[in-house]
Parts: structure tokens; sequence; C-alpha cells
């Protein structure tokens, strides 16, 4: 379209795609057998909605924003006539050829296809009706209105049936909603199952045979619903406002998939049969959305069934070059705790990615000298370079102190030992450089104070302790001559194996003491923990109305409130 599609329908044999746009105001017809445009037409004025009466293109009825209806042949224009109000949807009545249309008026008109003229207008109790619908079972007639209620009618008797309340029954506890809510989105699915769209954003799933709801769908976002299908197969339903396209159960009401496009939407449409999403957006560009599991692609487009076959053959795993990785605590540390949920966080493994330029400008943010610091690392790093070429004396590294000490210890028992000529020498981790920025990097420092750490500092200690006995165990039978050939590895003697119990016994009373110390500790912060949460003053969550007071309208109520405060 040249700026603007509103509304998108598929005729019923699915060769044809027709839609309707501004500016000028224009309706499209595409040919899907051909793979391209059958025919554009102008029109005076803009579509407020159409239908085809036909299985092809060669019967379209067009309601404008002028109070025009428009009627269209295989060869263009027909016939125009004019309805008293304003409209905002209609339905066809195939057994009768009525036209219903519904408006900013209390009256439901209706325009006989085989008489030519219009016939006696249903009067509802509403001031103004938004849309309407006709059951496909049973011809039953419905319309929402702008007080929340829904009007069945009986196309036979030409007579009112019975009145559904979805405004009431779309207002919990969960809901925030500060007017009265309209229904802006009506369709029936079978003989009993009907969906109703309100404009505060809820969808109501109702049994005819019931005036409560079966289920209410918050879309959360308080936009009105624009429109509601059903995809039999898979029991979903698919609600649309102008943000979100909202795929759910519709016996459980669990959420099966979203879309959420970059333009906001006018006008969805499912292709019948397959599993093809057409929309009509506030852009040139009509959005095409094809999702397999919802069904097979179209007779027009079945290569999309192989292209996604290959997909699923050939995964390939995303990188992520311009994001960030972040951990849960990183997070707080960089107060983005609120972001979890929201498209600036991905979700993966045991934390998140983060748009790169996202996470300088927080840090920037957070530590002001950051770069600062960062800045002497850098002058620092390039002095120790320079500094490497110079004699120096031998010194632990800044990170992992400790750890680089028991190393050179270990490595100075084995060059004192004489056995150390026959056992096959290990390479150093200190001179190893695929272990250098285990001792070059903070981030590498191994932290004492971890649970992990103190369950298996005792087993670390205990071999440690085996493997210095085991050396010197080997340097006196070296010295004694004793050395046997069944054991050219060293094997532990039977002294030692006799003292194996004792040192097992000692390394799980080691373990238990650690554990139970975690416990202590783990208990002490609990207690911690419900102190301040008992010194915590909680606020009333409930308010008491008085007596003798009615509820009038949201207006007054949050009025009287300010007034309170």
């Amino acid at each position: 379209m040249p700026t603007v599609c509103t509304t998108i329908r598929v005729s019923k044999d699915g060769q044809y795609i027709l839609a309707t746009g501004t500016y000028k105001p224009r309706v499209r017809c595409y040919d899907t057998y051909q793979l391209s445009l059958k025919f554009e037409r102008c029109l005076d004025s803009e579509v407020v909605t159409f239908e085809t009466l036909s299985d092809d293109y060669s019967k379209i009825v067009f309601l404008h924003n002028d109070r025009y209806i428009e009627f269209h042949s295989q060869s263009g224009f027909y016939y125009k006539t004019r309805i008293p109000k304003f409209g905002r949807d209609f339905s066809y009545h195939y057994p009768s050829c009525d036209l219903y249309f519904v408006g900013a008026s209390s009256e439901v008109y209706r325009l006989n296809l085989e008489q030519g003229r219009y016939l006696n207008p249903l009067q509802t109790d509403a001031a103004e009706n938004n849309v309407c619908d006709i059951n496909s079972v049973h011809g039953l007639f419905a319309t929402g209105t702008i007080e929340g209620r829904v009007e069945c009618w009986d196309p036979r008797t030409r007579g009112r049936v019975g009145v559904l309340d979805c405004a009431l029954s779309s207002v919990t506890a969960e809901s925030e909603i500060n007017s009265l809510p309209t229904i802006s989105a009506l369709k029936f699915n079978g003989a009993l199952t009907m969906a109703v769209g309100t404009s505060t954003g809820q969808v109501l799933l109702y049994d005819l045979r019931s005036d409560k709801p079966l289920l209410v769908k918050d879309h959360q976002y308080g936009l009105p619903i624009k429109s509601v299908h059903f995809q039999d197969s898979l029991d979903l339903i698919l609600s649309a406002d102008s943000r979100i396209i909202k795929m759910w159960n519709k016996n459980s009401g669990k959420i099966f998939t979203s879309l959420e496009p970059e333009h906001d939407l006018n006008d969805v449409c499912l292709y019948p049969n397959s599993g093809m999403l057409l929309t009509a957006n506030e852009a040139p560009k009509m959005g095409i959305y094809y999702i397999p599991v919802l069904g097979p692609a179209p007779r027009w487009c079945s290569f999309l069934d192989n292209l996604t076959e290959e997909l699923e053959e050939n995964p390939e795993s995303t990188v992520y070059d311009d994001y960030k990785f972040v951990t849960k605590k990183d997070l707080e540390n960089l107060g983005l705790t609120h972001l979890i949920g929201s498209p600036f966080l991905r979700a993966y493994m045991h934390g998140f990615f983060m748009d790169i330029r996202l996470y300088h400008k927080v840090k920037l943010m957070v530590n002001p000298f950051a770069y600062e610091e960062y800045r002497k690392d850098k002058i620092r790093q390039k002095i120790e370079e320079t500094r490497a070429q110079r004699v120096q004396l031998k010194k632990l590294p800044k990170v992992n102190k400790e750890l680089a000490l028991k190393l050179i210890e270990e490595e100075e028992e084995k060059q004192k030992s004489t056995w150390k000529k026959k056992v096959k020498s290990l390479p150093n981790i200190l001179t190893d450089d695929r272990f250098k920025v285990m001792f070059e990097n903070p981030d590498f420092q191994v932290d004492e104070e971890s649970e992990e750490f103190r369950l298996l500092n005792p087993l670390v200690s205990k071999i440690s302790e085996k493997r210095k006995k085991k050396l010197r165990l080997l340097e006196q039978q070296e010295l004694h001559g004793k050395e046997e050939e069944e054991e050219p590895e060293g094997k532990p003697s039977d002294a030692e194996s006799s003292e194996s119990s004792d040192d097992e016994k000692d390394w799980v009373a080691e373990v238990r003491k650690q554990r139970r110390l975690l416990q202590q500790e783990e208990k002490v912060k609990r207690q911690e923990q419900l102190r301040e949460d008992q010194q915590t003053v909680l606020k009333p969550q409930f308010y008491e109305i008085k007596a003798g007071e009615e509820f009038r309208s949201f207006q007054d109520s949050a009025t009287k409130q300010k007034m309170i405060k």
C-alpha cells in the first residue's frame, strides 16, 4: 500500500488475497496461483471493513467511513447506497441474503440483497454498537455494544434472545481498568462457543448456555482487541491488539506463542487450513508469518515446508557478537534486575545476554571511574611486560598466591626426591602458558569461603598428604635397596594400606565438620533475614467500603479517593 494497510481478507476458495489501504483509498487483489497482483481499484473514501460474498472476488461489499456501502462485481464498481448512521461493522446472513450493519446508532440496519431494499431495523438497548457476527451453524446474530454487553438476536423472529454483560465479567482482581470496557471484537466458533474482545485488552470465552465466561485472558497492554480467530486443529485462540498477536489454548489459557511485529497492527487474517498469518499494519508492507506447528504451508507456497525442514536438519548456533553475558548477580550489582523478562535481556543458560552498548553505558553510570582504573591497569601491564626482560627475583603472582605457593613447594619436594628420575616428569602449571591467565586475571581467584571449596578442601589436603607419604616411602625403599619389580610405579606397602582406613576416617570427620559449620552459617543467615522481615512495617492492602454508597462510575470513585487522600 502507499502508506497504510487497514484490512486484509482471504477469499473462501483460498486463491485470492484482498487488502484495502490508503492514501489514496484503494483495494488490491493478489492471485496466489500466479503470485502476482490481479487488479487494483481506487475508491472515493477509506474502507472501514469489507467482505467477499462469493467464493472468489466476483462479489465484494465495502463499508466506507462516510456511510456509503459499495458493491463490486468481477468487472468493477456495481452499485452504491447509504445507511443513516456511520457504520463500524457488518455481517452477511446467507439463508435470507440480509446484510446487518451496526455503527453509531442503537439500530441494526438490514439490507436485503434479493429484494434490493432496506428492511425494518433491529432496535437494541445500547446507545451504539461496535461489532457483530453471525453463527454459521444456527444463524444466531450477535452484536457488541459500547456498554460492554453482547446482545443476541434470532434472524427468523427478529427478536432478542439473550444479553451478556461482558464488562462486569472482564473486571478481575489483577486487571487495572480506569473506564468501562466496551466490546471491540466478536467471533463465533461452532454452535456453542463465542469469544469476546474488550477495549481494555481482555478476551472472554463463553459457552452460549451460560452467562459466565469459561476463561478470561488479559493481554496486559490495556489496548483494544482488534480481532479474534479460532484454530481448531490445536484448540488455539489467536487474539490481536495493535501491539501483539497472542496464541493461547482455549481450554487452559496457557500461552502457545506470541508475535510482536515492528509496526502497529490494524487487522489479522488466518489463512484457512494452514499455518500462515496475514497482517495489515501501519506500514506500506503487509506482514506474512508462517508457523509450521499450526499447519502446513498453503499449496501456492509449498516450498516453505522444504525450507523449514532444512532449517531443522541443520541447526546453527547463534553467535552473540554484540552482546554481553551477565549473571543475575551482575544484574543486581548494576541495578538492572527490573529488566528481567523484557526484550533488553535474553535468557541463556544460567544468565542473560544484553546489548554490549547498554552494558557499557550502565557500567559507566554505576562506576564513573571504571575507565581510569582500566587505563591504569593497562599501563601497569605494559610496564610489567617491559620489566620482564630484566633480571627478576622469584616472587609469587598477584592472583592465587596460596595455590602458587603450594605448587612451588610440591615442585621443590619433587626436586629433592631421588625417585623423580624414575617417574615421568609432568609439566608445571606455573610455567605452562595454558594456565597463565589463572594467576593474572582476578576473575580466576579461588574463593576459599565458598561452600564447594570448604567441602572439597579436606579431600584435596588428604590426597596431597598421601602423595607426600608415598614419596617418603619410595625414598626409604631406594636407600635400603628394597624396591620390588612388581611395584615399579611405587604402590603403597602393607603398612600404608593398614593406615588408609584411619586416614579415611579423619577425612570423613573433617568433611562432616565443615558441613555442620555451613549449616550453622545458613541458619544464622535465615534468622537475620527473618528478624529483618519482622521489623518491616506492612501497609494495609484492603479498604473498607462505607455502607449505603452505590457504584456509579470509575471516574467518581477515583475523584473520591483523591479527596480522601
